[in-house]
């Protein structure tokens, strides 16, 4: 073979002209192609920044403002009206409910109707007249701390401001009355008080959605889906059979959650341990349900992690976790009230930390149970139409 001859076979093998960033163009065109057929993961990829930024932009509240109060007058006078429109106009008082005896005043704090409660004593306008300066009572659910704390700090003003039409309180100023501020169930504040309790929520809804959620897609990816199709048994009963060992493992992770939290942090317990496990087993049973919903909905396991994540964002920062639910505006806190986790955090801070009774969170329970119901009807719907 002559020299000539050697040369052909490495020039034919040499790189064509720009073949590198042909062939990386190719896969990118490829990809792009194989992103838009994946719906869901597009939607990820645009709903989730939309939605941090709407939330955090118009939904979040660190300075809550507006809180529902209720009042107790036990004497109407020009004097008790002027104290509580000096409280409306600090603009973090907002007067929901106007009661008539003490025990209404307790339950409207404990069951979490209102964050404040205001009680004007009997013979309040004329004590102040006689310069005994009498004591005005504002009790604040301090559960959450954020919340409590701006408003309780306002209060000092309204005794500076609030009485210059009604009385003359002389230069410089004699303030003719004291409010004595009352920070109910948390009293100094700690902010673990708070937080311990709903990260049983907080971690109950993640664990459990993923668990259900990857159920059925990944029957489906394995091929086993098909086998249980041959078997003699119903949609319910596959679901039943799926979500009951999960319960379980929730109903473990709560139990460690709170030894921790009470052994650890020292987070009381006040109320009823049998009451906080049964609501605790409502709560695990609605999010298993929904994340069930994902699986039938769901592809493949990456679309169902990716429905679970895009179901957890609004959990976590619109039912009162991480921000103050009172100080959101009307509309999230509408949102709010459809997700499960919103009803379960007032229910377990209720009970450890208020020692409320099922008497207190009927409104929570039951809205937990229309929950779980609506999604388990959804949940055997969807399944049963994969079976057709």
């Amino acid at each position: 073979m002559s020299a000539t001859e050697a040369v052909h076979p490495v020039e034919a093998a040499r790189e064509p002209a720009f073949g590198f960033w042909r062939r990386s163009y190719a896969m990118l065109v490829k990809e792009f192609i194989q992103l838009r057929r994946d719906r869901v993961s597009f939607a990820m990829i645009v709903m989730i920044p939309v939605m941090q930024l709407l939330l955090f932009g118009y939904a979040i509240n660190t300075t809550p403002r507006h809180l529902p109060t209720a009042v107790l007058i036990q004497e109407d006078s020009d004097l008790a009206r002027s104290v509580l429109k000096a409280l409306e106009n600090t603009s973090y008082f907002r007067f929901t409910r106007e009661v008539h005896s003490v025990a209404e005043f307790d339950d409207l704090l404990q069951s979490g109707k209102v964050l404040f409660g205001v009680e004007i004593p009997r013979g309040f306008e004329r004590a102040v007249r006689r310069g005994d300066r009498p004591a005005l009572l504002v009790a604040a659910d301090a559960t959450d701390p954020v919340a409590a704390g701006s408003a309780l700090g306002s209060l000092g003003m309204v005794v500076q401001t609030a009485l210059a039409h009604d009385l003359h309180i002389g230069d410089p100023p004699e303030m003719p009355f004291e409010i004595r501020a009352h920070a109910r169930y948390n009293p100094a504040a700690e902010s673990r008080l708070n937080i311990v309790p709903g990260l049983v929520g907080t971690i109950l809804t993640m664990t459990m959605l993923i668990f259900t959620a990857l159920s059925v897609t990944r029957e489906i990816e394995r091929g086993t889906m098909e086998s249980l199709l041959s078997m003699p048994i119903t949609p319910v009963e596959i679901m039943l059979g799926k979500i009951i060992p999960y319960i379980m493992v929730g109903f473990v992770q709560a139990a460690m959650i709170l030894g921790i939290g009470i052994g650890l942090f020292g987070v009381p317990l006040l109320g009823s341990l049998l009451l906080l496990a049964l609501l605790s087993t409502l709560f695990i049973t609605t999010n298993l349900s929904i994340g069930y919903t994902f699986s039938t909905i769901a592809q493949n396991q990456l679309q169902a992690m990716q429905m679970s994540l895009m179901f957890f964002l609004p959990n976590i920062l619109l039912s009162g976790f991480m921000f103050p639910f009172a100080g959101m505006p009307g509309w999230a806190q509408w949102i709010g009230e459809f997700l499960p986790l919103t009803h379960y955090l007032r229910i377990v801070r209720a009970i450890m930390l208020k020692g409320a009774t099922l008497s207190n969170l009927h409104f929570d329970t039951l809205a937990l149970t229309g929950l779980m119901l609506i999604a388990m009807t959804i949940a055997v719907t969807r399944f049963r139409r994969t079976l057709d």
